[in-house]
């Protein structure tokens, strides 16, 4: 998020020298910085056996699946957010959750932290925001998130993770795909 106001008392911030941090928008009445946050949210692989599980939501990208991704609420820790969206999108439950790394994406000021998860019960019922939803083979998932960089970032880590050593995972690289 980044200030142009100060949100105690709406004066316009300037911007000030925070020494290592350079320029930051500053309230002269409050006395106060406010540091430009990114928003986090997580992004999730959920695997089962040799699947993986991918959705469709149109907002997100047009022609593309995804991966299951959410925002980390306020007082949830971001484990929390992981277990809480998987649920919410799918109805599934899921254990083992791994940390993977993170992405940050500009323009949106996204810092999306990834995770793998294992299956652990359930049956699918997706969300009212979800179009669609279902196991895919892992190998399959590269060419089947054709706009989707962050989640092929993901995948290509939990390929990586589960000692993937195949070529046909990566057949669509480039996007020349050929399935």
């Amino acid at each position: 998020m980044i200030f142009n106001y100060c949100p105690i008392c709406g004066s316009k911030l300037i911007i000030k020298d925070s020494w290592d941090e350079g320029g930051v928008p500053y309230c002269e009445i409050d006395k106060t910085m406010f540091f430009d946050l990114p928003k986090p949210c997580v992004v999730v692989a959920v695997i089962k056996d040799d699947k993986i599980l991918l959705l469709k939501q149109s907002y997100i990208f047009k022609n593309s699946k995804v991966l299951i991704s959410g925002y980390v609420g306020i007082g949830e820790s971001v484990e929390d957010t992981v277990y809480r969206e998987v649920k919410e999108e799918t109805g599934i439950d899921i254990e083992n959750i791994k940390y993977l790394g993170s992405d940050f994406v500009k323009g949106k000021e996204l810092l999306m932290l990834t995770y793998m998860a294992k299956y652990k019960s359930g049956d699918i019922n997706k969300s009212s925001e979800v179009e669609w939803l279902d196991w895919s083979h892992i190998e399959d998932a590269l060419c089947e998130m054709s706009e989707d960089e962050v989640g092929k970032r993901v995948v290509r880590k939990v390929l990586k993770e589960m000692g993937y050593d195949g070529k046909k995972a990566f057949r669509c690289e480039g996007n020349q795909c050929e399935i």
